[in-house]
């Protein structure tokens, strides 16, 4: 059966439009179906912060303050997620090639191919659509869950909760998750404790946080329920996708280039072909029919770090930008590009083949 929509407890379709992107494709142990209140769980709601919660719900929105101070009261904090959001420690080293190795892989594509056979037509209308190529859509799905088959364990609300009052680092933010996720189980009329997703709270195959589901979620097919393929598209169209443009640039760097500049300046594109030769980046020979940026075309010297080996650098364009708003990670990033494209290769061989 085609992998087309939601979780049943997602069918309903709200409105809205406000997006943040998910947090982290769902790689996570299973957490515990119904853990025990702690002490420190049932003192949990008698918090100033909790309590200032409660009142913005009731205020902003309307909830009943007893409604909330209920639900949160059964909420449970989880040391697995504090212990799996927290950054590496300061001696890890990152490697493109290492992290490239975990998506770039036989059962991933094995199961991309599978997928987009099942909903090759709905892929070819979310492209004609929105702009962005099916093989993109397919690759971000396969990035974030395997197409499904790691959807994530936790507890929203437990995972949410715990990561807007016991994460200072980032409490601002998920309490604004945490927010939306609880409009969203309105809107929905579900459960909120029944939904499970990512330790970070995000939620069914495209792993959307609570903003980004109420904001980009489409009822792509007019069958009332929630299409994750025409909701990547949306996204990512939403978030300045250029029909028809290049992801990245294969880059050429001299012996003496001094790259740190560029690289301090971000992953948002802001230099021409021009402005980057200065600094000894030109770009490298792909093919005669390969399309070249034009001259005003912005670009940004992208480094994928390889631990103790050289790191590989590229040149990302507008669209690698866009994808870097789903997840904010250029390793993300390149995988969901090199997935797409070992896909799309793997396709076209296959299918020319059976002619």
């Amino acid at each position: 059966m085609p992998l087309i929509v939601f979780a049943a407890a997602l069918a309903a379709l709200p409105p809205d439009v406000a997006a943040q992107p998910a947090a982290a494709p769902a790689a996570a142990p299973a957490s515990p179906a119904s853990p025990a209140a702690s002490q420190e769980d049932k003192q949990f709601v008698a918090r100033a912060d909790v309590q200032a919660f409660v009142r913005e719900m009731a205020e902003r929105h309307g909830f009943a303050e007893d409604e909330v101070t209920q639900l949160l009261s059964r909420a449970r904090r989880s040391t697995d997620v504090l212990r799996l959001i927290s950054p590496p420690a300061p001696t890890f080293k990152r490697s493109w090639a290492a992290y490239r190795a975990r998506f770039i892989e036989p059962v991933r594509i094995r199961a991309g191919l599978r997928f987009w056979d099942e909903n090759a037509d709905a892929l070819t209308r979310a492209a004609a659509e929105y702009g962005v190529p099916e093989e993109v859509i397919v690759g971000i799905i396969g990035v974030e869950t395997i197409y499904g088959r790691n959807t994530g364990s936790f507890r929203v609300v437990d995972a949410l909760a715990t990561l807007a009052f016991d994460y200072p680092r980032r409490a601002d933010y998920f309490r604004g998750e945490l927010e939306q996720y609880l409009l969203y189980a309105r809107e929905s009329k579900i459960d909120p404790m029944s939904v499970r997703g990512s330790f970070a709270g995000a939620i069914g195959l495209p792993q959307f946080m609570p903003r980004s589901l109420r904001a980009f979620a489409t009822d792509f097919d007019g069958d009332g329920r929630i299409d994750l393929r025409g909701s990547v598209a949306k996204f990512l169209q939403m978030h300045g996708w250029q029909r028809g443009g290049r992801t990245h640039y294969a880059v050429r760097m001299a012996p003496d280039a001094g790259v740190a500049p560029l690289v301090d300046a971000g992953i948002e594109p802001r230099f021409t072909v021009a402005e980057l030769e200065p600094y000894g980046v030109k770009l490298a020979a792909t093919g005669v029919d390969a399309p070249m940026p034009a001259a005003d075309e912005k670009l940004a010297l992208i480094d994928l770090p390889n631990a103790d080996d050289p790191t590989t650098f590229l040149l990302g364009a507008q669209n690698f930008y866009v994808v870097t708003r789903y997840n904010r990670s250029s390793f993300y990033a390149m995988a969901v590009i090199e997935l797409a494209e070992t896909l799309k290769a793997q396709r076209v061989a296959r299918l020319q083949a059976a002619r």
